[in-house]
């Protein structure tokens, strides 16, 4: 990354830099002060330009970002922050944002798991239904907006106890019939977080199921402790995602299967909305419906380490089989034979029975 901006910095005559507040491959946020407007602190976000781009991608990426950030300052929501400003200054991007102040939801959970506990479930519900209703309104707006990176580290949490996710860098705007706007341009999330279609840069199609699948690693994630494992790793693996009651014993067996359905690899698998996924978690009515829509793909074994743990059954089989070849071209009956073995195992999906107290309104 190049080089910082210093502290004391003023940009467009306006924002002075007062600290950097955190920074990563394609930009820095800052906190900053509006000397036009005394004690007002703010969030500068600064995007810098991919090294080595053209000066048509440039134009491209700057001509994105001046549509997404009017998009963004448009936005009120008491779970988002307002943004104020945009401009670009030598090349570089940058947004202005209310600083909220408190501590992002990462530093809690790595906070309690340094003490060797877990987060409380019915806390972190509360914190997962002020997330929904800020997914939902970004959702269903008249171009449905997606957040496309949420993390507990872009989830802070205010001194009065209100959720606010941050962190726009990927934030885009859905049109189902222009390519253009499920592409990826800033960036492709952070991998423990992200389905597998967002890393499909123009050949793959995100919607509010990728948000979903997100949202539901977070919560895996604030439950247990531990970054889930990605869906890269998943793909070659099904087996590797560790179920979060196996870590957790504590955690209720719905919202086990919550997570599990919001993470589900396929989006024809996860809930269709934030709103389906709230109410399977919070709602005390028709549980049964809910249920029967979470398919849970943890339990499905691959079929590589199916057969390895049953060769001999399949080599008895097979044999079997050869020899009733053998015999029906002989004019020899053969008598149906049942091969004797374990009985294969059936996963279903499990049905909660210890529904959690509603901490959603």
């Amino acid at each position: 990354m190049d080089q910082l901006l210093q502290p004391g910095t003023i940009l467009r005559d306006r924002y002075q830099v007062i600290a950097l507040v955190g920074q990563g491959g394609m930009g820095a946020v800052y906190q900053a002060e509006d000397v036009r407007l005394e004690g007002r602190r703010c969030a500068l976000k600064e995007v810098q330009p991919v090294p080595g781009a053209s000066e048509r991608a440039l134009a491209q990426a700057q001509e994105q970002f001046r549509q997404e950030a009017s998009t963004l300052a448009r936005l009120d929501h008491p779970n988002l922050p307002k943004v104020s400003d945009y401009f670009s200054h030598e090349e570089r991007d940058y947004l202005i944002m209310d600083f909220v102040a408190g501590q992002d939801l990462k530093a809690l959970v790595d906070e309690a798991h340094a003490k060797g506990r877990f987060l409380s479930e019915q806390r972190v519900l509360g914190w997962i239904s002020q997330v929904c209703d800020a997914l939902s309104y970004l959702h269903s707006q008249e171009s449905p907006i997606l957040h496309r990176d949420i993390k507990p580290a872009n989830i802070r949490l205010t001194p009065q106890g209100v959720i606010k996710l941050v962190d726009f860098g990927l934030v885009k705007p859905m049109d189902a019939d222009d390519p253009n706007t499920i592409s990826v341009v800033r960036g492709l999330g952070t991998l423990p977080y992200t389905p597998l279609e967002q890393y499909s840069g123009g050949a793959g199609h995100t919607d509010a199921r990728s948000d979903i699948y997100s949202l539901g690693a977070t919560l895996y994630h604030l439950l247990t402790g531990r970054r889930p494992a990605n869906a890269q790793e998943r793909f070659l693996n099904p087996q590797v995602l560790k179920l979060p009651r196996e870590i957790n014993p504590a955690i209720s067996a719905r919202t086990e299967d919550c997570i599990l359905w919001a993470m589900a690899m396929h989006p024809d698998r996860r809930p269709p909305s934030v709103e389906e996924l709230r109410r399977a978690l919070f709602s005390t009515e028709e549980r049964a419906r809910f249920t029967s829509m979470m398919p849970v793909d943890h339990g499905e074994p691959a079929l590589g380490p199916a057969l390895q743990s049953n060769m001999w059954l399949v080599m008895l089989i097979t044999v079997l089989f050869i020899a009733a070849a053998a015999l029906t071209v002989t004019g020899i009956q053969l008598q149906p034979v049942t091969p004797t073995g374990p009985t294969p195992i059936v996963t279903t999906t499990r049905v909660p029975t210890r529904p959690i107290p509603s901490v959603a309104p």
